[in-house]
């Protein structure tokens, strides 16, 4: 493994005499360090209402969507939601659905399948969608579209008007031949959106171009905030305001499906970014992957305590799926790269096998992108010798533009700057390993793909107190764009043998000078680590078991102290 480089940030000027007196000093260099300074913008980091909530007509093409829809609406049109099957497709439609249906509609819905249908608006989901039902004179996108340019040409052929509302990055054709395309990534502000927070922003337009008394727009903030931190998008500007409300609701929501969710994951009536990240997100997104998208859409749209109770349970069974076949994959992969594979050489990863289930390539991608901090693709081939692929890359390596450089292999890409799926024939696998690889060494350096770890604040155990923990959690929620704060403490001991725990976590007792720490190092079982004493890197969290509430502390990585 790579030896990682600590990069510790020092404490910003004017931080000692500078806006924000009466907060903690800590809190003051965490928030200086985010570019937080002056006492308006302390105020609205740590405070957001939701008054502040901008004009959603900013968004490039809203008003011409909102005009489409009240006509469909007047005229009493059929209606047709076509969402993507993970967490920000699946509350997207919940959202949109529940809004139009105050208007009096009764929109269908659909999910396409993944292994069978693919991502977004393919040609075989968009036939199977209008075989079903009434033929709609109006589709609605959300998650997907905005790159299904010869899809929509189609659609418009045959009668059907489509409006996209989206977040994806558009191809190289541009924008679709659409009514209306509601993405923020074609416009210049709100880029850092989740396509339920776009729904989030057309459905604020509506209210505002026609009211309806009996619609409280806040009564979907905890779904939005569920698909940003599902979505791995950047918590700032708005997405930051939508999910701290949105957390804040979470525990009492009026979602059955989210209520069901979260007992059947062990919430205990608490929510935080880290309890939708690893809790509700991966049960909503495990329906997907399973090819049965279609329960993760019923459970956030379901009026019934004992429907909402099953489909958890269901939803739960999923996950536990999921789990088995991304680890058989994991190991898999693990015993490929063994045999043809030099880490010290290779800029990247990429691995592929018949068998593996298509849907948790991009979870083995992710776990093999950390594992090595490699740009890493994981492919799925069909008897046929087609495959689907996901990746996952590191900073300063883009998917999108790795992508279109590896074109002519290809059959099809696209996706996210960190995160991306292709599809391509088995014969080419090697081709693509080749060309990507040329991407990446072309475009960076070996110092620049060096893996790196960034150290906020050098704080002493006797500092880490509850006290402590409250101040440093007014910078909650915690996400893309508003990382975790990372700390350090210097010459830590050990006070017993790392106890070794299921699922390759480590419990460690820590001592520095007197005062004494547990502390998890997860997914580390099967690292060498160096003989104490240790600079530790570890963040903090707050722990509730049995009633009782401790800080608790995560390692993120050990080295040998530097005195």
């Amino acid at each position: 493994m790579q030896a990682t480089e600590w990069i510790v940030r020092g404490i910003p000027e004017g931080v000692r005499s500078g806006p924000g007196d009466g907060l903690p000093f800590i809190l003051r260099v965490l928030l200086a360090q985010r570019g937080i300074t002056a006492e308006d913008e302390l105020d609205s980091f740590l405070r957001p209402r939701l008054q502040d909530l901008c004009d959603p007509f900013e968004i490039p093409e809203m008003e011409a969507a909102v005009q489409r829809l009240l006509r469909a609406v007047d005229e009493g049109e059929p209606v047709c939601i076509f969402g993507d099957y993970d967490v920000d497709g699946i509350t997207s439609v919940t959202i949109l659905r529940a809004v139009l249906s105050s208007y009096g509609l009764d929109p269908q819905t659909f999910i396409p399948v993944r292994g069978e249908e693919g991502y977004g608006l393919s040609d075989a989901a968009v036939e199977r969608c209008l075989a079903g039902g009434v033929k709609p004179s109006l589709l609605i996108t959300v998650d997907c579209g905005t790159a299904s340019g010869p899809q929509i040409e189609r659609l418009s052929g045959r009668g059907i008007d489509v409006i996209v509302v989206d977040h994806h990055e558009p191809g190289e054709a541009g924008r679709p031949p659409a009514v209306a395309v509601v993405n923020p990534k074609l416009g210049e502000d709100y880029g850092y959106l989740c396509s339920a927070g776009v729904v989030f922003k057309l459905a604020h337009a509506l209210l505002k171009t026609r009211r309806l008394e009996e619609v409280d727009l806040r009564d979907f903030l905890d779904l939005v905030a569920v698909a940003t931190i599902a979505d791995i998008v950047p918590l700032v500007g708005e997405n930051r305001l939508l999910v701290r409300h949105g957390l804040r609701r979470l525990p009492g929501t009026s979602n059955l499906g989210l209520r069901a969710l979260m007992e059947v994951s062990g919430m205990n009536g608490r929510a935080t970014s880290a309890d939708v990240g690893f809790r509700i997100g991966p049960r909503i997104n495990a329906a997907g992957r399973m090819d049965s998208p279609e329960d993760a859409l019923a459970i956030l749209m379901t009026d019934s305590e004992k429907t909402a109770g099953s489909l958890a349970a269901q939803l739960d069974d999923y996950n536990r799926q999921r789990q088995k076949h991304e680890q058989e994959m994991y190991e898999e992969a693990l015993a490929q790269l063994e045999e043809e594979f030099d880490e010290d050489k290779d800029a990247v990863i990429v691995v592929g096998s018949r068998g593996w289930h298509p849907g948790v390539v991009g979870i083995a991608a992710s776990r093999l992108m950390r594992y090595y901090h490699k740009p890493a693709f994981v492919v799925s081939f069909d008897e046929g010798g087609l495959g689907k692929g996901s990746g996952r890359s590191i900073e300063g390596v883009s998917l999108v533009e790795a992508i279109d450089a590896c074109r002519p292999v290809l059959v099809a890409g696209g996706g996210h700057h960190m995160a991306a799926g292709i599809s391509l024939h088995e014969d080419r696998l090697g081709e693509f390993r080749k060309a990507f690889s040329e991407f990446v060494l072309t475009r960076t350096s070996a110092e620049e793909r060096r893996p790196r770890i960034h150290v906020d604040a050098e704080v002493s155990f006797g500092e880490l107190s509850l006290d402590f923990l409250r101040s440093y959690e007014l910078l909650q929620p915690f996400g893309s764009g508003n990382p975790q704060p990372v700390f350090m403490s210097r010459e830590v001991w050990l006070t017993e043998s790392p106890r070794r725990l299921k699922n390759r976590h480590l419990r460690l007792s820590l001592r520095q000078g007197v005062q004494e720490r547990d502390a998890m190092y997860f997914g580390a079982a099967d690292r060498e680590l160096p003989d104490p004493p240790w600079d530790v890197a570890f963040t903090i969290d707050r722990n509730f078991f049995r009633g009782r509430t401790s800080l608790q502390v995560s390692v993120r990585d050990i080295r040998s102290a530097e005195r």
